[in-house]
């Protein structure tokens, strides 16, 4: 067999690098690919002891922000100076070293919630840029940056109210950066110039039934119409699960069946939009299934069903086979049917609440926990609890998944789980 030629030879380790460089980066945005919170990489650890971390390294300030990742980098946001400073920090993947952090003064009024913080949302990332929210009472600054930390625009969206701080991270889709401004003040959802910061839609919102709790925190999600058309699905109050046009940010359809505030984001089941909301006491909390399409407010004719028993108001539910898979804040786990709404199993799971949500890895459900701890569950009809290992402490933020390694912020460091 003759040898390849040089160039063939450098083509081809150049294009399986790239093919293996492409399947790695999943977790560019709040909950992974297109916000579903599902990862089909494989060699993750179900088990794990707290010796066996791959790194685990200090994150200062407080925050709760999910990592992303491209290439050899991850990026979060996080609160300095009791929350008067905001920064962005880059740390390698492979050790966790800091490579680069940008701070920026930012004052704000104390939060009124001891479990939220100033800096709970995600960076979104693309090969060239990462593109981050700055929220006070004064500013919301949406600033964009290359892979090196030079910051390449900027753009300060206004005002901002709300009791319990900012919550709805970025996303990019078409050479857009979709923002969420839904807010207790004058909202809006704009679309800019990825590229330039330049503003290519702005979708007013309509104030909440109850205006002070108008405030949404759910990151949105894309879906295609059967038409071929792209919407934009998000949750609020003000409108329950509601759907944008991509191209225009015209509002297409809306469901305000929601009579409390709304921070899970929406998850797309077969034909339906799920969104749910609640309250922080945990009572009369509920999840309504929408079927999507429709025109216009579709609140009386499109409520496929009802949940309203250990349904969550914080973490944001799976969809995965045919089940939605609800992990309430209390700390029950449910599987339930998606296209009826009925109940498969259910069950408490011992020593645990929730903020962040949970995410699916190579067919299981990883759940981390305030208490400090990951807890894997088995998908299917029967309930079945595969594992319990340590994050060290204790964590209100959502895993980021990344070629086989899970990487947690914890409320005061970051942790790399990774396989054998």
């Amino acid at each position: 067999m003759k040898s390849l030629p040089r160039a063939a030879l450098l083509s081809i380790v150049m294009t399986t690098s790239f093919v293996l460089t492409a399947n790695a980066q999943e977790w560019t945005r709040f909950r992974g690919p297109n916000g579903t919170g599902i990862s089909t990489t494989k060699g993750a650890p179900v088990t794990w002891a707290e010796s066996g971390f791959a790194w685990r390294v200090p994150i200062a300030g407080a925050s709760h922000s999910q990592p992303v990742g491209w290439g050899d980098r991850l990026f979060l946001l996080t609160a300095l100076a009791n929350g008067n400073e905001r920064a962005i920090i880059c740390v390698r993947k492979s050790d966790g070293k800091e490579l680069w952090q940008k701070s920026y003064p930012l004052p704000m009024a104390r939060l009124g919630n001891k479990n939220t913080g100033y800096a709970n949302t995600s960076p979104v990332v693309d090969a060239e840029r990462v593109v981050a929210c700055f929220v006070s009472n004064d500013h919301f600054w949406v600033r964009a940056y290359d892979h090196a930390g030079k910051e390449l625009w900027s753009r300060d969206l206004g005002t901002f109210v709300a009791q319990h701080g900012h919550g709805a991270s970025p996303m990019i889709y078409d050479g857009k950066v979709i923002v969420t401004n839904d807010q207790d003040g004058e909202s809006s959802v704009v679309a800019l110039d990825l590229k330039t910061g330049a503003v290519r839609w702005k979708s007013p919102r309509a104030a909440g039934r109850n205006p002070n709790i108008a405030t949404a925190y759910g990151t949105p999600m894309t879906h295609q119409r059967p038409d071929g058309s792209m919407e934009l699905l998000l949750t609020s109050q003000s409108h329950g699960v509601s759907s944008l046009d991509l191209l225009t940010g015209a509002l297409n359809w809306d469901s305000p069946v929601f009579d409390k505030r709304m921070v899970a984001s929406p998850v797309v089941a077969g034909d339906l939009a799920i969104g749910s909301c609640g309250s922080g006491a945990g009572t009369g909390n509920f999840l309504s299934a929408i079927k999507l399409g429709g025109k216009g407010d579709v609140g009386k004719t499109h409520v496929a069903y009802t949940l309203r028993r250990a349904t969550p108001y914080v973490p944001t539910p799976l969809y995965y086979e045919g089940r939605l898979y609800l992990l309430s804040d209390a700390g029950f786990a449910s599987a339930i049917e998606a296209a009826t709404g009925k109940e498969i199993w259910s069950e408490r799971l011992p020593r645990a609440e929730f903020f962040s949500s949970p995410v699916l890895i190579d067919g299981k459900i990883y759940c981390a926990s305030t208490k400090g701890e990951m807890i894997v569950l088995a998908t299917g009809d029967t309930f079945k609890e595969l594992g319990r290992s340590p994050l060290g402490e204790g964590t209100h933020s959502t895993p980021c998944v990344d070629g086989g390694r899970i990487y947690v912020k914890t409320f005061t460091h970051l942790v790399c789980i990774a396989g054998k």
